[in-house]
């Protein structure tokens, strides 16, 4: 990854040099932007093993873009990631933990119908909005009002046909974490690959998409064989249709070569629905349900997770925002109760949030904030973009 970076920052330079030399004969335009976000927190839950939690995170974003002739674009991203929290046990104890790590670090080429981008980034595709079977590459959690997730350090391209058909091709190298729905770890030595086709269906658009590469389950924590390459391939369908309400569904199948138990075939489901109400200011309302299974053998749905989650979003006045998010365990007979009150300006947005939700969860989609949000508790935010 540092190899990555100083490769980006030397063709950046090199760009640079090499196009204002040419302003004057191509009339080459060239604009260099900073920007950032300042998000600081408190949180407050009994059943967390330190009640109180107190920190900040700042984003950093640097985008210089050259605008080339015939609406080319040549443009680079540079983030990172600087947080800080403490935590605090009443008269027993306490703790202080952060770090800084890249968020975003890519180049992109891009035309009016092509676009290539290679380095650190943000993939995600499909219809679902809660719960989302084809989750494969972000871990973003629909509960966070800063929609933060890890990126991918991976080469992307996408082609826009004129009649709104597109096609995606990817390679991923280097990512150590696991991704998306991934339960057992990538093997970091291999490359991984895929492609996602798009195109427009009556009253709507469908796609397909593929995704290969190699597990490993050596260190992974279950009564299951060790192997260090297992052949992975994904196949994803996803659709989503204007209809009197808007009606989509995603569908995932992870297969996995290698004999390892219930975790060789992996399906994942996701009907949805959403409704605006003529109530008010207009009440958004959006309801999902998923269902995900893991089999010896491909859809035998021996062992299956139901859950089914409703959204409800409702405007008060110019500057605020209520919602609230509510997840039912079929399987265990539990909900998930989140609720967010948001008052926005300009550059400024002040949240609070408060769930009640089981203190064990088994949410499938959970993002990085799961290990919060066990329990009974209260989050206020305050959050400045610049």
């Amino acid at each position: 990854m540092n190899k990555f970076i100083y490769i980006l920052g030397f063709s950046l330079f090199f760009w640079s040099f090499t196009l204002k030399s040419q302003d004057s004969i191509q009339n080459i335009q060239d604009t260099l932007k900073f920007k950032g976000q300042l998000s600081t927190w408190a949180h407050f839950n009994p059943d967390n093993p330190y009640p109180l939690y107190l920190g900040g995170r700042y984003i950093p974003q640097l985008n210089y873009e050259i605008q080339l002739p015939n609406s080319k674009l040549i443009d680079f991203e540079l983030s990172a990631n600087l947080y800080g929290d403490a935590g605090i046990h009443f008269f027993d104890s306490a703790y202080v933990d952060g770090n800084i790590t890249p968020y975003r670090a890519w180049g992109r080429y891009s035309t009016e119908q092509l676009e290539i981008r290679v380095g650190l980034q943000k993939i995600d595709f499909g219809t679902a909005v809660m719960m989302r079977a084809l989750r494969w590459f972000d871990q973003v959690d629909p509960r966070d009002p800063l929609r933060l997730t890890e990126g991918v350090w991976a080469a992307l391209g996408r082609y826009y046909f004129l009649n709104n058909m597109n096609i995606w091709l990817w390679g991923l190298y280097g990512n150590k974490n696991l991704k998306g729905l991934e339960v057992i770890k990538t093997n970091t030595s291999y490359p991984e690959f895929g492609g996602r086709f798009q195109s427009p269906v009556p009253r709507g658009e469908a796609a397909i998409s593929y995704h290969h590469r190699i597990a490993d389950s050596r260190d992974f924590n279950a009564m299951i064989p060790e192997f260090s390459k297992i052949q992975e391939n994904r196949i994803g369908l996803d659709a989503k249709w204007d209809l009197i309400v808007g009606l989509w569904l995603e569908a995932a199948w992870v297969n996995k070569k290698e004999e390892i138990g219930i975790f060789k075939n992996q399906e994942a489901f996701t009907l949805g629905t959403d409704y605006t109400f003529n109530v008010g200011s207009g009440l958004f309302v959006t309801l999902e349900h998923m269902l995900i299974a893991f089999d010896e053998k491909a859809f035998e749905f021996s062992s299956t997770t139901n859950f089914t989650g409703l959204s409800i979003n409702y405007p008060i006045g110019m500057f605020d925002n209520i919602s609230a998010i509510f997840y039912y365990d079929w399987n265990n007979n539990e909900v998930y109760n989140f609720i967010n009150w948001f008052r926005q300006f300009d550059r400024t947005t002040f949240y609070i949030m408060a769930y009640w939700n089981p203190k064990n969860n088994q949410m499938p989609t959970m993002g990085t904030a799961e290990n919060l949000y066990g329990g009974m508790g209260l989050q206020v935010m305050f959050v400045f973009n610049h």
